[in-house]
């Protein structure tokens, strides 16, 4: 029998570790540390993401891989030793602490200082996400706690000094700091340096966002956690409630978040008017639609800069531009229904009295004369984008029978990782392909190359959609860009979004004339090092990639319509 390449493994792994977790879900709890979860342990060491570095290897703790976990998990989640993830609950009267991860859109409670509860909105994909996340912090904290005592059961002196240095921690000195940060690199089996700018970052998070306990505590805790574990009542264990996969299978949340937004659209009487679906963050057409406006009506000087430099100014103007925006055809969509999909609809025609950026290129002579409307909604989170999607384009009842949108555009500006190129750089779609399953979907792109300006590289070609970002190695990805299907991304959304379009037409929900768009600037390059996820975000550099992206569909809507 000829032998599995490293691709072949990993994508053996994914499948597993899928497999695996909806098993769990379908049975309700595994302790981490039993067969179930040391199967998904095993899946997850034998993937070996880019995204989780040095996981694997035992004389040392994963830094960067923790931080990213870190920060899109609740805050005390290293201390917990059961977690239940449960559908929506009314937690309203309880005195339970409501928690929200700094990185990730997603609602927890602390139902004690060693439970927590996650309340699950966005589908499947959240659940690979947490249980991901969660295999990794528990095999981090083996690691540290194979380091509390020496090969004779002794507590180890590091272990002892942790131990006494949060004691006095929040009023430690520099000299004092540092000497603890030597003790506890010799705990990690990491540099000084390296575990200086890790207790930098996080501490940085938690005094600004109290978002973390600091790297310290975390350490402890992750520590202590498994060394609790000998009592069969704390073994770290995850549960989930019953009412969790019907929740999920009737897809209530999305229900709920697409009959708000057509509710709006009958009340503000826009039904029979074209509409132009985007799916993007709400900041970058708020900016570039009203921004240039209401820095002229506050009486500052209208800067010289060129759009992109011009977007960055605009840091400290939010509010004025939200408030501006709400006065020329700005209608704020709150989600209500716990999808965490917040949306805007914005009135081209009330648009067409107030003044673009220069740079923007859309003479008010020359806008489509059918005054279409604009929404925009907030990224989608891997298989809730189908959800949302399949649901905000299925007609809706009226008194003499259904009615669909007049959708004439939909429109996915996305953050995706790149395989040949750079943080910052732009990938059009020509084809989503699911990775796992035979689904595959060739997209007629009407954004190009030559739409977008020619100082930023831009490639053209499938994107992959993938089951999560942190269940991905190179061996997975360079199969994907070396083989023939010649990929040049990878992200969670696409092929769920074009799902649901493509079942859309079909069912004849939308016209098939409809003008998609799918255009992405790279976040990350898994495949290099000092580029993942794991690395930290874009700053600055994503400005102008985003607001290309932007500009050039803006262009497209109003100048064609």
């Amino acid at each position: 029998m000829d032998e599995f390449s490293l691709a072949d493994q990993s994508r053996l792994a994914i499948r597993t570790f899928k497999t695996i977790a909806d098993a769990a879900l379908l049975r309700g709890c595994y302790r981490m540390g039993g067969r179930t979860g040391n199967t998904l342990e095993t899946a997850l060491r034998s993937l070996s993401p880019e995204i989780y570095g040095s996981m694997n290897d035992a004389r040392s703790i994963e830094l960067n891989g923790l931080e990213y976990v870190i920060d899109r998990l609740p805050k005390g989640i290293e201390a917990c030793h059961r977690i239940v993830m449960t559908a929506r609950e009314d937690y309203e009267g309880a005195s339970f602490e409501k928690i929200q991860p700094l990185k990730r859109r997603r609602v927890s409670y602390r139902i004690s200082p060693t439970e927590m509860s996650f309340v699950i909105t966005r589908g499947q994909s959240e659940i690979y996400d947490i249980l991901t996340h969660m295999t990794f912090l528990y095999i981090e904290a083996k690691k540290i706690h194979d380091k509390m005592r020496d090969d004779y059961g002794y507590i180890t002196t590091e272990w002892q000094r942790l131990e006494n240095h949060l004691e006095c921690l929040d009023d430690i000195c520099s000299d004092d700091l540092d000497q603890a940060l030597w003790n506890l690199s010799l705990l990690l089996g990491r540099t000084f340096d390296d575990t200086k700018r890790a207790y930098t970052r996080l501490e940085k998070n938690r005094q600004e966002y109290g978002s973390n306990n600091g790297l310290f505590r975390i350490i402890h805790s992750l520590g202590k956690s498994v060394d609790g574990e000998s009592e069969i009542a704390n073994a770290i264990a995850i549960h989930f409630t019953p009412s969790l996969s019907n929740w999920i299978l009737n897809r209530t949340h999305a229900r709920n978040w697409a009959a708000k937004i057509k509710d709006t659209i009958r009340s503000l009487k826009f039904e029979d008017r074209p509409l132009h679906i985007i799916s993007a963050n709400l900041h970058s057409f708020l900016n570039l639609v009203y921004g240039y406006a209401a820095v002229a009506e506050s009486g500052d000087a209208l800067p010289k800069d060129s759009l992109y430099d011009f977007i960055q100014s605009l840091r400290d103007n939010g509010t004025d531009i939200e408030s501006y925006a709400a006065r020329h055809g700005c209608h704020i969509i709150p989600d209500t229904s716990d999808s965490q999909i917040d949306c805007q609809l914005i009135d081209t025609e009330a648009i067409q009295s107030i003044d673009l950026h220069p740079e923007v290129g859309i003479p008010v002579d020359r806008m489509a004369e059918e005054k279409p409307i604009i929404l925009v909604m907030d990224y989608a989170f891997g298989e809730q984008a189908f959800e949302l999607m399949d649901e905000l384009l299925y007609p809706w009842q009226e008194d003499y029978g259904s009615r669909i949108l007049n959708t004439r555009s939909i429109s996915i500006i996305g953050k995706a990782g790149i395989l040949p190129g750079d943080k910052g750089d732009i990938m059009l779609a020509n084809a989503h392909v699911l990775e796992g399953t035979p689904h595959n979907y060739i997209i007629e792109n009407d954004l190009d190359a030559s739409d977008l300006e020619d100082s930023v590289h831009i490639y053209t070609g499938p994107i992959i959609t993938v089951l999560g970002t942190s269940l991905q190695n190179r061996y997975v990805l360079k199969k994907f860009q070396d083989s023939s299907w010649k990929a040049v991304g990878l992200e969670m959304e696409g092929g769920h979004y074009q799902r649901a379009i493509n079942a859309a037409i079909i069912r004849g929900h939308v016209s098939k004339n409809i003008k998609i768009r799918y255009a992405y600037y790279a976040s990350d390059n898994p495949l290099k090092s000092g580029q993942t996820l794991a690395s930290g975000g874009m700053g600055a550099e994503g400005i102008k990639p985003t607001y290309l992206i932007s500009k050039t569909i803006l262009r497209k809507i109003l100048l064609a319509g």
